[in-house]
């Protein structure tokens, strides 16, 4: 292969790669990458067993190359890598967002910081400064500190400085930004059709926030913003990445790709078309292997930008610039992580914001057991979560009802069960709660018109349930008592069961 007689071009191509692998010790084959220059990996919850098994992974990593960037995607709240198997002990963005109390998203970002830098990783893609200025985003929901943009600018930016203040390097994505889309760029390719001024006072302000507090790194999203370009989406926008966030914010650090498998940029030009485009429009890395986590993909990905300098695709002098982009990116983290002070511990942080996070909306309902004495039946509407979510990772209020109340039932229903109509809500929602105090659970009730229906078919037979809302609090609250946590996390479940029981809560 005419690539293999160019040593120089293959080192950078592999340095401006951040790609994933599967298992939980690290395979030979990024060994071999990484002695041909491979610079950063990413992590996901397939690597991660337990805080032994992932510093004994990242201490490997580090044998090979000491200055090795070790990346990971955790939000905390419903994107969580580090607690996919158990739920979050920390509330997500939204909940922070409702709380509103810069202090606190600091101290949980730090929270968090401080077991990711313990475990070795140096660079986490968080915070989302995205602005959910669209209450039925797909994709964002949750994931974002709220739909206005000074308060998501005031806690992206607490966000960074918790995270930063820790020893682990913070990035500020989806720019310029992912909030106002109704298509989840996973699966196709969303457009944000707003002009450049009203962009400039909503979607940009938090990432300038974010930027003022220190951040070093980026990542783009994979949308279409015509006011800025109305041919290629934002990760390989010249005038997006190069003109707007080098030119107009002034950005000079790391810019990294969302995925480039992800359907929005991989269905219309590939993988390696994506890879290519997004670093000769300016992007510094190319993340990869959520999906694609394997040596071959690595090498196509190496290849394809090799021979793009090659045939002139991809001139050299941007390749060389973004190789030396993450060249200095991980010197500054490999100093921000040796450097940081051993942060205070702060037990107990994630669950008293997630139970500040909750609100009380007490509506006209008669006759209602709130807080709940007797044990009640738990309904949970279930929808499909974004890729985004680990869909094994547990969520809902059931489970810590029963700690709470050990006679509690409960039943999960999703779209498809709930199908055969309202059959199947007579018979394992309504009829086991006669007598009986019934919760409704949704997540996300407003995107979804089968779970709308459902709710709202179970309240006017029980105008007396009580109702948790998990995802985004959008449209009508139903309910005799309707309790929005904010995010679906574990300790947003064990909040709502406790003011579900009268232990605490706020209105």
């Amino acid at each position: 292969m005419a690539e293999s007689s160019h040593p120089r071009l293959l080192r950078w191509a592999h340095s401006v790669l951040q790609p994933g692998f599967e298992g939980t010790t690290v395979p030979d084959w990024v060994r071999r990458r990484i002695s041909d220059g491979l610079a950063s990996v990413v992590l996901f919850s397939r690597n991660l067993h337990g805080p032994e098994q992932v510093a004994g992974l990242t201490t490997t990593l580090y044998a090979e190359n000491p200055g090795l960037v070790v990346a990971i995607d955790e939000e905390a709240g419903d994107v969580t890598r580090l607690e996919a198997r158990t739920g979050a002990s920390r509330p997500g963005n939204l909940a922070l967002g409702a709380l509103d109390d810069i202090d606190i998203t600091e101290q949980v970002a730090r929270d968090v910081g401080r077991e990711l830098h313990g475990l070795g990783i140096t660079l986490n893609y968080a915070p989302s400064a995205d602005v959910n200025t669209n209450p039925l985003n797909p994709v964002i929901g949750v994931r974002s500190f709220g739909a206005r943009t000074d308060v998501v600018s005031r806690h992206a930016a607490a966000w960074v400085r918790g995270m930063q203040s820790a020893g682990v390097a913070a990035c500020a994505k989806h720019f310029p930004g992912h909030g106002d889309t109704v298509v989840d760029s996973h699966d196709g390719l969303p457009q944000v059709s707003v002009d450049a001024g009203t962009l400039a006072l909503t979607a940009l302000p938090p990432f300038i926030a974010a930027m003022d507090a220190g951040v070093r790194a980026v990542m783009t999203a994979h949308l279409l913003v015509p006011a800025y370009d109305s041919r290629w989406p934002a990760t390989l926008s010249r005038p997006v990445v190069g003109d707007l966030l080098r030119g107009e914010l002034g950005f000079t650090g790391l810019v990294v790709t969302d995925a480039v498998e992800m359907g929005a940029v991989a269905d219309r030009y590939g993988v390696t078309g994506a890879a290519v485009r997004a670093v000769a429009a300016g992007a510094d890395a190319v993340c990869v292997g959520g999906q694609h986590a394997d040596e071959a993909t690595t090498a196509r990905l190496a290849d394809a930008l090799v021979s793009a300098v090659l045939d002139g695709r991809l001139p050299e002098q941007r390749l060389a610039e973004a190789a030396g982009r993450v060249r200095e990116f991980a010197e500054w983290a490999g100093t921000l992580r040796r450097s940081a002070p051993e942060p205070r511990d702060t037990p107990g942080i994630g669950l008293s914001a997630a139970r500040r996070a909750v609100h009380i909306h007490h509506g006209p309902g008669r006759g209602t057991e709130f807080p709940l004495v007797g044990s009640p039946h738990v309904v949970e509407l279930s929808p499909a979560t974004t890729i985004a979510i680990d869909p094994g990772t547990p969520w809902g209020v059931a489970e810590p009802l029963k700690t709470l109340r050990p006679g509690t039932t409960s039943v999960r229903l999703g779209e498809r069960q709930l199908q055969d109509g309202d059959e199947v809500l007579d018979r394992l929602a309504l009829r086991p709660a006669r007598g009986r105090p019934l919760v409704v659970v949704v997540r996300d009730a407003a995107r979804y018109g089968w779970m709308t229906r459902a709710l709202a078919g179970l309240v006017r037979r029980r105008p007396d349930a009580l109702v948790v809302e998990m995802g985004v609090p959008a449209g009508a609250r139903p309910g005799a008592v309707y309790l929005a946590t904010h995010g679906a996390t574990r300790v947003s479940g064990i909040a709502a069961a406790e003011v579900l029981v009268g232990r605490t809560g706020s209105s």
